[in-house]
């Protein structure tokens, strides 16, 4: 197989609902979607969300970084080992344009499946799915009324796991804590909320409830603070912004403490995200395999390789959120948690490469390479 060309575009679709957090609010979807053609006219598609409060990446940085390499990747990637090959002689770019190379490697691979007739996962040698993936429902930091109605719609949905996003005051998120009394397991997302580990412990400690981990509650990077307010309140921490590459794993020398979130747009596409599943297993650090929010069904199904690599240390995924959240989804099937949070291996496609049809013309065109 040769590689003709690359393209790249956006798909900016209305939420159906505004997303908040400490970090940012969302109304649409901002992503970048590529298409990777071959010579005879065959097409793979692929996704990446920047994140400028992530990975410091945006839509035009994205867009500058596959300027520059795509005449390198047309020329030097032809398979499977050619890809792998041109990631590790260009992982320091990649580094710094994670969400940027996410949307390249997908495309490549959907088309080298496509090309060859596998699936991903028989292209990236993980089993395919025999047991349901099983979603958390996720909580933003949404004004009372609505974060109820959004707790509601969970529940008759038969959500039990729950990720609630905090606001850094003590009565509106000890009200949030209390509508979940019934919730099986709950964990928290503070999004670099504080900047002192005892501010933060002052604030957990007047929850109405125990959780059983919380996601970046420090500046990132602050693991020493982490690990204090793990310590103080009896948690675990997982890890988002503070962990963007596989070498940062070695850093987590007490491994029970922590769970490492990898989203394959933050860390650079599904074959480095499998690696830092892999090597998280071995060191014993558990894992999330976590979403951007807005992300259509290709980032939901490439997502799927990575749990199955994560296998027994997978503790929990977010995301295949389709159109609860997007008021129309770029692809057929459209990739969705039914009852429970659950997405039944019947509901994931196999055919050639993701298995998914892309609405071409739902696309909007951004300046080609």
């Amino acid at each position: 197989m040769r590689l003709a060309r690359i393209a790249v575009f956006t798909f900016p679709v209305p939420f159906k609902v505004v997303f908040r957090h400490a970090s940012a609010s969302r109304d649409r979807a901002e992503n970048l979607i590529v298409a990777a053609y071959s010579e005879d006219g065959t097409v793979g598609y692929g996704e990446g969300c920047p994140r400028d409060y992530v990975t410091g990446e945006t839509t035009a940085s994205g867009l500058d970084f596959i300027r520059r390499h795509a005449d390198s990747l047309i020329a030097d990637v032809v398979d499977l080992v050619g890809l792998r090959a041109w990631i590790a002689n260009h992982a320091d770019n990649i580094d710094r344009n994670p969400a940027a190379f996410c949307a390249v490697e997908t495309a490549l691979l959907d088309l080298f499946g496509r090309v060859t007739g596998k699936c991903i996962e028989e292209l990236v040698e993980v089993p395919r799915p025999r047991t349901a993936f099983k979603y958390s429902a996720v909580l933003g930091n949404a004004p009372h009324l609505a974060y109820l109605w959004q707790l509601h719609r969970y529940r008759r949905r038969g959500f039990d796991d729950f990720k609630v996003k905090l606001s850094g005051d003590a009565r509106r998120d000890g009200r949030k804590l209390a509508a979940l009394e019934t919730a099986e397991r709950i964990r928290l997302d503070a999004n670099n909320l504080w900047t002192s580990p005892d501010d933060c412990i002052r604030h957990l400690a007047r929850l109405p409830r125990k959780v059983f981990a919380i996601e970046e509650p420090l500046e990132a990077g602050d693991l020493a603070g982490f690990r204090a307010v793990g310590e103080a309140t009896d948690t675990r921490i997982v890890l988002d912004e503070s962990l963007v590459r596989i070498e940062q794993l070695e850093t987590l020398s007490d491994p029970d403490r922590w769970i490492v979130n990898i989203r394959v747009s933050k860390m650079g596409g599904i074959l480095r995200s499998m690696a830092v599943a892999q090597r998280a297993s071995r060191l014993g650090v558990g894992t999330i395999i976590g979403c951007q929010v807005g992300e259509t069904s290709l980032l939901t199904r490439a997502a799927l390789p990575v749990m199955q690599a994560a296998g027994e240390d997978l503790i929990a995924a977010e995301g295949a959120f389709g159109t609860y959240l997007l008021r129309r989804d770029l692809t057929t099937p459209c990739l969705m948690f039914g009852h429970g949070g659950r997405l039944a291996p019947d509901q994931i496609p196999d055919g050639p490469g993701f298995g998914l049809t892309v609405a071409a013309d739902q696309l909007m065109p951004l300046e080609e390479p």
